[in-house]
């Protein structure tokens, strides 16, 4: 009897390695690490990068290029937006200093989940400090190199 290694199918509960870089280098890198697990159609990973999932086998490697905005959308300017310094410093730890490209953690309006947003600049008028923070995923309209090593498949 021989026995076939298993298929990513939509809804597989995956192990693996991955990476994701841009033109400037890599975003996230599980492979130096801890192997990430996750679950296809879950929103873990974009639509885009969960196709060039299905099909590979356990045990596979791969390395995939994906167009300009195909991994994680276009960059919406929507998604930039100004907020009162003081917000931000409420909103930190005590003493926390920010600096432009560091990435802030918000809570969802719910509770229940969060979303980043990095700081883009710093500026002072007649209204007060604010600070311009760009919600846009940080590979929003840009080429995407995703490499994986999938380990296990359930």
């Amino acid at each position: 009897m021989t026995s076939t290694a298993a298929c990513v199918q939509p809804g597989s509960f995956l192990t693996l390695h991955y990476r994701m870089a841009g033109p400037a280098g890599d975003v996230i890198n599980t492979f130096a690490g801890k192997p990430a697990t996750l679950t296809l159609g879950t929103g873990q990973l974009s639509p885009a990068v969960e196709a060039r999932l299905l099909g590979l086998l356990e045990g596979s490697r791969a390395t995939f290029e994906l167009a300009p905005g195909e991994a994680f959308g276009e960059r919406n300017p929507d998604m930039l937006q100004w907020m009162a310094r003081k917000v931000l410093t409420d909103m930190g730890k005590e003493g926390e200093q920010h600096g432009v490209g560091d990435v802030v953690q918000f809570a969802t309006p719910e509770g229940q989940g969060q979303f980043a947003g990095s700081v883009q600049r710093f500026r002072s008028d007649d209204q007060g400090e604010s600070v311009l923070l760009d919600f846009n995923h940080p590979l929003a309209g840009q080429p995407v190199t995703f490499e994986v090593h999938v380990i296990g498949i359930l």
